[in-house]
């Protein structure tokens, strides 16, 4: 991946809904002018999510997501619903289309309402127009289309588009903490879980964002670190580390020197920073037998001492010398029921989008669950959490307390 991609989670991710046969896809198709999803007169085509990543004017990089009719039926049909719930959860703003020479179902009004109960803005395309005698006035909300002959196509992106915008402050990794001319040394062990030729996606962001910030970073293996700060003629800003080193990095960086990990900096790029430096005081009243959830938002080929599944659990028995369960969740997975775990270790969620990780959190706090992130967990055990909070004040002073 190039610097210059924009990955999945950083795009706005627009979900398209409705009934089958509706003309999901066939509007899919038109508005990215491209044939990618397949269009057939048979209901239930569309059997899994289809994504397609592009630009959508004025806002920028955008996911594009048609998913399965939300009407469908039997065993299978279940499952496929359940699979358009799960990219509802991920959406940023939603188009339900609704056949116009059929009109308004149940379905329709309950995706309606699933809309408003999840705060997505929405809009709705009233497709096959083209086959209409004539048409009732549409509400502000909605706006007439056709897949079939391309009509309002450009009005429905323009719309879509209004929804999508953002505001004017822009969430940053580590750019508002730094200043230009400033020198940040990145710690990055080579990941033996990353594809070869590749930093991690955190790595690659975070690298972005200095630059962005007109400040200059340095790349060091963990092992070259020392050496690495002996020859710079002025302290750096800021060292970010892997939080699998936290412990050699830390001995390395002068106390004076701002310490902290990327999965830190992820957590707060991502809303999770703060309640994950209060959730990791749970791990201090951990028991035998209590169930511990850890999860990852990507999936990866696992190794034989994997952070997720092998390092953490045996970090947390030794550190509470108790022996709790654990159960794991990666990619799309997360339980719906939390009540049962004791704790939720979550990663910097650098493959999933803002709105699905204020989802995840939500869901813990309703069910008054801790949670903590990767990196904040290492330091807690390391005994280093204050310092790799401390250029985040609030939070240092509220641990100092």
């Amino acid at each position: 991946m190039s610097l210059n991609d924009t990955p999945s989670s950083e795009r706005v991710h627009i979900g398209i809904f409705g009934r089958r046969n509706a003309g999901k896809s066939s509007l899919m198709n038109a508005v990215t002018g491209q044939p990618l999803a397949v269009v057939s007169p048979v209901k239930g085509t569309t059997t899994d999510p289809v994504r397609k990543s592009m630009e959508l004017l004025p806002i920028g990089p955008i996911l594009l997501i048609d998913t399965p009719g939300f009407d469908d039926e039997g065993e299978l049909g279940a499952k496929r619903v359940e699979k358009a719930l799960g990219i509802l959860r991920q959406t940023d703003v939603a188009l339900l289309v609704v056949d116009a020479t059929e009109g308004r179902s149940s379905a329709d009004d309950e995706l309606e309402r699933l809309f408003k109960e999840n705060d997505v803005k929405y809009a709705v395309a009233l497709n096959k127009c083209d086959l209409l005698t004539s048409r009732a006035s549409a509400r502000t909300d909605e706006i007439y289309v056709s897949a079939a002959t391309g009509e309002n196509i450009g009005a429905l992106k323009e719309k879509l588009a209004s929804l999508a915008e953002q505001g004017d402050e822009k969430l940053r990794i580590v750019g508002d903490l730094i200043s230009p001319a400033d020198l940040v040394v990145l710690v990055v062990p080579i990941d033996k879980a990353a594809p070869k030729g590749r930093l991690i996606l955190p790595q690659q962001q975070t690298i972005r964002d200095i630059l962005e910030a007109d400040a200059a970073a340095v790349v060091v293996k963990e092992f070259e670190l020392r050496d690495t700060l002996e020859s710079l003629k002025k302290h750096p800003r800021l060292v970010i580390t892997d939080s699998q080193a936290f412990a050699k990095v830390s001995s390395d960086v002068p106390p004076d020197v701002p310490l902290t990990s990327f999965s830190i900096l992820m957590a707060r790029y991502k809303g999770l920073l703060d309640a994950s430096a209060r959730g990791v005081k749970a791990l201090e009243s951990v028991r035998d037998g209590d169930r511990i959830l850890i999860s990852e938002g990507c999936t990866h080929h696992r190794q034989c001492d994997d952070i997720g599944t092998v390092k953490l659990p045996r970090w947390i028995r030794s550190y509470t010398g108790a022996r709790p369960e654990f159960d794991f969740t990666s990619g799309g997975g997360f339980p719906d029921d939390l009540s049962r775990y004791k704790l939720i270790v979550h990663c910097g969620g650098c493959m999933l989008n803002g709105r699905e990780m204020k989802r995840r959190l939500r869901a813990a706090q309703t069910r008054g669950v801790p949670i903590t992130n990767f990196g904040v967990l290492i330091a807690h055990i390391q005994g280093i959490l204050v310092r790799s909070l401390s250029i985040f004040p609030h939070l240092r002073a509220e641990l100092e307390d």
